[in-house]
């Protein structure tokens, strides 16, 4: 899975990093950060998680086609 986050949609609730602090961060005028885009294990369940909680939508996850 990877990340995505639309900066200019973002209102800054900061719910993102209140579920997933090891993914999500906000930049000083509280626009969500990524802190990285393919997350694994439970980072990864908290992070689809947060990108449901998300109340702009400026988070979604784009899955990855895993050829090997």
């Amino acid at each position: 899975m990877r990340l995505n986050a639309d900066t200019g949609r973002c209102v800054g609730a900061g719910q993102c990093v209140l579920t997933e602090p090891t993914v999500f961060d906000q930049c000083d005028d509280g626009v969500v950060v990524l802190v990285i885009n393919r997350p694994e294990g439970e980072a990864a369940q908290r992070a689809r998680h947060a990108v449901a909680l998300c109340p702009s939508g400026a988070l979604s996850v784009t899955e990855e086609v895993d050829d090997g």
